[in-house]
């Protein structure tokens, strides 16, 4: 696979050569360093970089330049393609372990590798990305969030070691979707539940799977005995006149879970990229 990077400059004219980085943390500093891309020393034309076979998530970012001596305009904000490794050297993990939270719950992100300094990042719908001590605290490898300071978001851990963990969707609500964190195997039992901050009343609980409707009945659960690719999709819940927000459910053949394990235990990483082409904006 590869992916595909832009970079744009505000007024566009002739001359600019653009320079490509990979984005690396800098945990000392709270800050990326930047290590150039190969290829990218001199600049170049094209105001795309093509980056093949990426195996981790990293981050990206660029700048342009041009005349003699070189004016360079600021760097752009970092952009991240996540990858899809099932057995990321870096990882993170949420207590309570589920993706969506009611906005009275104690909510702590944990970070899990071979590294002895962490940051923990969110980036939030208005497209801020910040780091745990602008919203938490962050003791050792773990963030506890504050219970003022929650908010919807994607949530990761960076090493100081310069590696990236998987990201983890982080909602809050006053109804909850309970549902697997991370990917379920063809023919495992799942059960997904739907929970409310207050006690309800007796009442007819709805299930849907991309927006179609699959349970209607008083069971606050949904189970499924052995699920199948079919069941892979976007889950929500209903109670009364509150819906939750919907959770993506992925599901793994068990061929390519076997394989992902064997090559993993060669050294040999199996990787799919969730997200082919982002772009730069300056």
């Amino acid at each position: 696979d590869s992916v595909t990077l832009n970079c744009s400059i505000k007024d566009p004219s002739a001359g600019w050569r653009f320079y490509w980085y990979k984005a690396v943390p800098d945990v000392s500093s709270n800050y990326y360093s930047s290590e150039l891309l190969p290829g990218s020393s001199n600049g170049t034309e094209q105001d795309s970089y093509i980056v093949h076979g990426p195996t981790h998530t990293a981050g990206y970012k660029c700048r342009a330049g041009r005349g003699d001596p070189v004016y360079y305009t600021q760097d752009s904000k970092p952009k991240f393609v996540w990858s899809g490794d099932f057995h990321p050297s870096v990882s993170l993990t949420v207590s309570p372990d589920r993706v969506q939270h009611f906005t009275s719950d104690s909510v702590s992100v944990n970070c899990e590798g071979n590294s002895t300094e962490w940051r923990v990042m969110r980036f939030t719908e208005n497209s801020y990305h910040s780091y745990c001590s602008s919203w938490g605290t962050m003791t050792g490898s773990t963030c506890n969030i504050d219970s003022n300071q929650q908010s919807d978001a994607v949530y990761w851990c960076e090493s100081g070691s310069g590696e990236f963990s998987n990201a983890v969707n982080i909602t809050i609500l006053d109804i909850i979707l309970v549902s697997p964190v991370h990917p379920v195997t063809e023919g495992d039992s799942v059960s997904l539940s739907c929970r409310l901050r207050r006690q309800p009343n007796e009442s007819n609980v709805f299930f849907y799977l991309n927006e179609k409707l699959i349970q209607n009945d008083t069971r606050r659960e949904l189970n499924i005995s052995a699920v199948s690719k079919s069941d892979e999709g976007f889950y929500k819940c209903q109670y009364s006149q509150q819906v939750s927000a919907q959770s993506w459910m992925s599901v793994n053949g068990w061929l390519n879970n076997l394989f992902s394990h064997f090559e993993h235990n060669n050294n040999t990483l199996h990787v799919l990229i969730y997200m082919c082409c982002i772009c730069f904006m300056l």
